[in-house]
């Protein structure tokens, strides 16, 4: 029999639960890197999932502590999506992805993992990512570490700010 590690899981499973928001206490400690988060704008930042369907599983997200699309400024509104639009252009440029999932899960019931700070999905989608072990196991492989992703996806983001 083999054995499928996936450690990193561990502090999801085990560890304790944050208090507050995440997305507000990632933006506030100033350790990009540490947080993965890629890329600050002036209404939204982009930071990597850290429980990943994919690898390069990204989340735009306003600043805005609010969880209603509708409570959005007209400002946030329109850098939350081109950012999602360059965030998929990045994606595209460092890894081979052969699509993308865009969405919103808006309240629990729709599956909102962080219903209190609402934030974008931008997850790339490669021919042949679903396997049996995801199918039928419940259990998906990242291939590809955090910190490595980061590293392939950084200069991308880094040249968007380049050019702003």
């Amino acid at each position: 029999m083999e054995n499928l590690w996936a450690a990193w899981r561990r502090d999801f499973i085990l560890g304790p639960r944050e208090e507050g928001c995440v997305f507000c206490r990632r933006i506030e400690e100033n350790s990009d890197r540490e947080n993965h988060i890629l890329y600050r704008g002036k209404h939204v930042f982009v930071i990597m999932n850290r429980f990943p369907y994919n690898g390069g599983h990204l989340m735009v997200v306003p600043y805005s502590h609010i969880k209603d699309l509708d409570k959005l400024t007209s400002d946030e509104n329109c850098d939350l999506f081109d950012m999602s639009v360059k965030a998929v252009g990045v994606l595209r440029q460092a890894m081979p992805a052969d699509g993308f999932n865009l969405g919103m899960n808006l309240g629990a019931v729709a599956g909102a993992g962080i219903e209190e700070h609402l934030h974008m999905h931008v997850v790339p989608r490669f021919r042949g990512d679903t396997s049996f072990l995801a199918v039928l196991g419940g259990t998906k492989v990242q291939s590809i570490s955090m910190d490595d992703i980061y590293d392939m996806l950084k200069p991308g983001f880094d040249r968007l700010e380049d050019l702003s």
